[in-house]
């Protein structure tokens, strides 16, 4: 039979037995925790690395959008600025255009005014042309008056044979009565009448030179007497005016005594008033009865 000591020698190891057992057991099971978490932990870690990595790689992509985003914005700021610049060209040639259609406008119808006034004025000359003719007829077809339209006006030239006597500045009955029908055609009209004196080459004879010291006075005298007869017949002296030729602008010869007779005339120039200076007249082509475009002698005028 053992002894008190010998059992409890032997519960004391039983109880270190039962305490190492223990022990192993837990630490078997926490190892076991461990490597489970550790090799979830793993598992997480390589997921967040490809997530980080998915993550940097869409980063990447991202600023590389966003690098060309800025770009294409960049660009296409430029393209506005263009177009704002090519606009505001195009505003300016608009606007320039719109003025030069304006002034177009302004300039056509500037023009056909005048075209219409030009018209008028012809239609009105050509009136006075033939009503000359009709009312001198008798002098036109003794061939003592040439009747001649011009581009812009009537030339009537009347010889002074029936308008003065010879060395005479005074109007004769005969001239009196012609120079009154052409005075009543001018009443009323709007034309400049310049009242041109002409005289052959022949110098003032020495009985008339302390009156006319020239054949400039002379003219000139002579055609302020048709200027006055004209004034007297109610035509109005602002249109009227003399002018002096003398012996400076002859139509024939003074070789001969026929040129001579040609070459003393008064001629009387029907112009519009423009408001302008007077402007050199051309015969108009075929506007008269006889081939150098006046009605004059026996031929009959043409309309």
């Amino acid at each position: 039979m053992r002894g008190p000591s010998a059992t409890g020698g032997a519960l004391r190891l039983l109880a270190v037995t039962m305490l190492l057992g223990l022990g192993a057991c837990v630490t078997s099971g926490t190892h076991k925790e461990v490597v489970t978490e550790r090799d979830e932990l793993a598992r997480s870690k390589r997921s967040l690395e490809a997530r980080v990595n998915r993550l940097e790689t869409s980063n990447a992509s991202l600023d590389a959008e966003r690098v060309r985003l800025i770009e294409e914005v960049e660009d296409q700021s430029q393209a506005l600025e263009g177009l704002k610049e090519e606009r505001a060209e195009l505003e300016t040639q608009v606007g320039a255009l719109r003025e030069a259609e304006a002034e177009l406008s302004e300039s056509l119808a500037i023009s056909q005014s005048e075209l219409d006034a030009q018209t008028q004025e012809v239609e009105e000359l050509k009136g006075t042309y033939q009503g000359l003719v009709g009312d001198l007829e008798s002098e036109v077809a003794a061939g003592q008056i040439e009747i001649e339209q011009l581009r812009e006006g009537v030339r009537v030239a009347v010889s002074d044979e029936i308008l003065f006597a010879s060395g005479s500045a005074k109007l004769g009955a005969d001239g009196r009565g012609v120079l009154s029908k052409v005075a009543e055609r001018l009443q009323g009209m709007s034309y400049k009448v310049d009242v041109q004196g002409h005289t052959d080459s022949v110098p003032i004879s020495s009985r008339l030179s302390d009156r006319y010291p020239s054949n400039w006075e002379l003219a000139a005298a002579r055609a302020s007497s048709v200027v006055r007869l004209f004034l007297e017949s109610g035509v109005p002296g602002e249109r009227l005016s003399v002018v002096s030729r003398a012996e400076y602008a002859p139509v024939a010869s003074n070789d001969d005594a026929e040129g001579r007779a040609l070459n003393r005339r008064i001629e009387i120039r029907l112009l519009p008033d423009r408001g302008g200076a007077e402007k050199d007249a051309a015969p108009v082509e075929g506007a008269a009865a006889d081939e150098s475009g006046a009605a004059s002698g026996a031929d009959s005028p043409t309309s």
